[in-house]
């Protein structure tokens, strides 16, 4: 059971701050704490009366997709099931850069503006509505209560978006003092700092963490090393997201906090698509998204099969996402789920990273980056890597040395990736002072610029 004090800034104090910005996310999560538990049939006849609210809407309000309804001959009043949405075109990143104005519905209020870097570095920018807040922020309120956990409970937040870090105004500061939420900075991972982290997680003892893995499994790699304990702080779950979750993140961050590893899957693009239960099933958030899985031709696949994810957010009326290709990969569960938590979400059964966390061997064969990590994280004295993969022919390797680092270690390197890409690729290691994260604090093992292009 919650505190008293988490009690109150959970109830009273973010609900009155939701309320105030015009937010409904209070009363979507109590119906979303409902609607969690019914079965697949009840859950699919809410999805198809919210897909066809949505698909009306777009119609009668949003320019692009009455042009593309028009054009295609699609009827928003003959929407009869889920699959008559595979009659829409998928939505990809160059159609939005192409289309943002006539994206936005005529009868928007308030629409914020935002962007993603991309995997190509070229920011990807798109409207976020109300409705689509309150229903984003009650899927992740949700996922947090499955672990026993509330807003308003000590929380350490690591993260690195800059809308995150700028916002970072009084009446923020305030809210975040009120609701027991501390950020730090994920750019900021020096040595210098790293210690100062570590020193602030202990005085804060948060109940739960937020971040990224490699920020996080970095901060417990860190305190591992410098003889810091990090187990008995009352920590109870670390919620992870944005980033690929590996094994051995995993490892670290339950090994040092002596904690549960929560994952995430979503984005400031797609929504929160998926909340790990702690029977550690990934629960789709059905109620507010469809979730389909595609083969490069964009053929629909069935469950069990991996392919891109490709997402429709029925709260986005505002600004559609109406099939939008994720640039993710991934395996849908079987229908019904058999989750022992009960809950009759659906599942996703693997998710296995951006397109662009995948290689391309010469012969053209195609891999998942794990292929060229494992070759190179259990090296000792290697503090962190990147592989790129330039083109079919070159690969470069970046290695951050630590303490007990032999230079043997390139050809190492050099031939355990060269029996993967093909012998007759160059493959180029080079020992940097410092591997550097992105602009939104996130860290990325493997970019290739030869798998799943932005499209």
């Amino acid at each position: 059971m919650p505190g008293l004090y988490t009690a109150i800034a959970s109830g009273l104090i973010f609900a009155l701050h939701e309320r105030i910005k015009g937010h409904t996310s209070t009363a979507v999560r109590r119906s979303l704490e409902s609607s969690q538990w019914w079965g697949a049939d009840q859950l699919r006849e809410l999805q198809l009366r919210r897909l066809k609210a949505l698909v009306q809407r777009a119609h009668d309000q949003v320019p692009y997709y009455r042009r593309v309804m028009d054009e295609r001959g699609i009827d928003p009043r003959g929407i009869a099931t889920l699959e008559d949405i595979q009659a829409f075109p998928y939505l990809t990143k160059a159609e939005i850069r192409a289309h943002t104005d006539d994206l936005k519905a005529r009868d928007a209020r308030a629409l914020a503006r935002f962007n993603t870097g991309g995997s190509s570095g070229e920011p990807l920018i798109f409207f976020i509505g109300d409705e689509r807040v309150g229903h984003d922020v009650a899927a992740k309120w949700r996922a947090t209560r499955w672990w026993g956990l509330d807003i308003g409970d000590p929380e350490i937040v690591v993260w690195g978006s800059p809308i995150e870090i700028s916002a970072q105004d009084r009446v923020r500061q305030w809210r975040d003092r009120l609701l027991r939420t501390r950020l730090m900075p994920a750019f900021e991972m020096s040595p210098q700092n790293l210690d100062r982290f570590v020193r602030e997680i202990r005085a804060f003892r948060p109940r739960m963490l937020f971040g990224y893995p490699s920020a996080l499994s970095l901060i417990a790699r860190h305190a591992r090393q410098t003889g810091q304990r990090m187990d008995d702080l009352g920590t109870r779950v670390a919620f992870v997201t944005s980033e690929r979750l590996y094994d051995d993140q995993r490892s670290e961050i339950e090994g040092t906090f002596g904690c549960r590893v929560a994952n995430g899957y979503g984005g400031r693009d797609a929504g929160f698509i998926a909340h790990q239960c702690p029977e550690g099933s990934m629960h789709i958030t059905a109620e507010d998204i469809l979730v389909e899985i595609v083969d490069p031709q964009g053929r629909v696949l069935p469950a069990g099969e991996s392919g891109e994810i490709v997402i429709t957010h029925f709260a986005t009326g505002d600004f559609p996402f109406i099939r939008y290709r994720t640039g993710d990969m991934g395996v849908l569960g079987g229908d019904p789920c058999a989750c022992a938590c009960g809950r009759g979400l659906p599942v996703l059964k693997d998710l296995q990273g951006r397109a662009t966390d995948f290689v391309v061997a010469r012969d053209g064969t195609i891999m998942h980056g794990l292929a060229l990590i494992y070759v190179i994280r259990d090296i000792a004295g290697i503090e962190r890597f990147k592989i790129i993969q330039e083109s079919l022919d070159h690969t470069r390797v970046l290695l951050q040395p630590g303490p007990g680092y032999d230079p043997a270690a390139a050809s190492i390197i050099v031939t355990g990736l060269k029996a993967r890409l093909g012998p007759e690729v160059r493959v180029d290691v080079e020992v940097v002072d410092r591997i550097p994260v992105e602009p939104s604090g996130k860290f990325r093992y493997v970019e290739s610029n030869v798998a799943g292009r932005d499209a």
